[in-house]
């Protein structure tokens, strides 16, 4: 009997990602049956779009320090990421 997975949604970024990073180690290496293999790039691609996620809105919540001239801190704004 195995575990069922756990939802990418509950999962911490770091955990999303290393798992990620061995499901594309394990489809690269290109041993896993066809069915299996489907299922795990199925996998991959919820855990992906978890980590987007969870960046996106880490990027949204940093701020950048701008500087005066006489580079004493100025104050803070939004971090242009784009």
């Amino acid at each position: 009997m195995t575990d069922k997975p756990a939802e990418p949604a509950s999962l911490n970024f770091e955990t999303a990602l290393a798992e990620l990073e061995k499901i594309v180690d394990q489809l690269e290496k290109g041993q896993a049956p066809l069915e299996d293999s489907i299922k795990l790039y199925a996998r991959g691609e919820a855990l992906k779009k978890h980590c987007e996620t969870l960046l996106k809105s880490a990027e949204s919540r940093i701020e950048k320090i701008t500087l005066a001239a006489d580079g004493k801190a100025r104050g803070t704004e939004p971090l242009d990421v784009g």
